[in-house]
């Protein structure tokens, strides 16, 4: 896996305890409603929710990708790729407990969230595959910082493609914990509130954002090297 798509999967993986307490509550009634097989709902949300973080990731990469026409593209970039890792610093400061800028920067994706929402509350209740799969699709855009710091990641990516792939692979590491929660709502939602989880994902997704900019200074011959999101 290329090293952007891999610390993606890695954020979105670490950021479980974020993740949870920002759609817990949705993927947990998917296993309550009576229609059809809670895990083909599971995975008809999460197809949807990664759907839409891959679309985003397209929109993102596309727009980054603009800065190359300027003549500015490494440094831009380079930018680009420092804060995301700032973001993520932020989000595992707040995750552990320490600070809330990071809902300042929740705050501004509100405008779109407050748009997408009337479509989000027509999915409910969420008793088909069919609903799952398009309240999936909606909550992809719900204001998130972990997100907001990987779509960064995606503008840093090289093109539509390559942040398409970076969200991808986030999504996909976010999977885990979104399905381990929809299956065992109450019992999760009860740990993740537990001081010394919190404490260790907050401080486990700081140290991967401190670990992307440490290699910030050789950033310029790994995008050299090509950073491409490949099959």
């Amino acid at each position: 896996m290329p090293p952007l798509a891999a610390a993606a999967f890695a954020a979105g993986l670490l950021g479980g305890v974020h993740c949870v307490g920002m759609c817990g509550g949705i993927v947990g009634t998917l296993a309550l409603e009576a229609r059809g097989p809670a895990l083909a709902r599971q995975a008809a949300y999460n197809l949807g929710r990664i759907g839409a973080y891959s679309a985003a990731g397209a929109l993102a990469g596309f727009a980054g990708s603009l800065a190359y026409a300027g003549g500015a593209w490494l440094a831009a970039q380079s930018a680009m790729f420092l804060v995301a890792n700032a973001v993520m610093i932020l989000l595992g400061l707040y995750v552990a407990g320490f600070g809330r800028a990071i809902l300042r920067l929740e705050a501004a994706g509100l405008p779109l969230w407050r748009r997408i929402q009337p479509v989000a509350r027509r999915m409910l209740p969420i008793d088909s595959t069919a609903r799952a799969l398009g309240a999936g699709i909606a909550w992809g855009w719900i204001p998130c910082g972990l997100v907001y710091s990987m779509l960064a990641l995606a503008a840093a990516s090289g093109g539509a493609g390559e942040g398409a792939c970076v969200m991808l692979a986030f999504g996909l590491g976010t999977v885990p914990n979104l399905l381990a929660a929809g299956l065992a709502a109450q019992r999760l939602t009860a740990l993740r509130r537990a001081p010394g989880v919190r404490r260790t994902a907050g401080a486990a997704i700081a140290a991967l954002g401190v670990a992307g900019i440490v290699r910030l200074p050789g950033l310029a011959e790994a995008l050299a090297a090509g950073w491409r999101c490949i099959a």
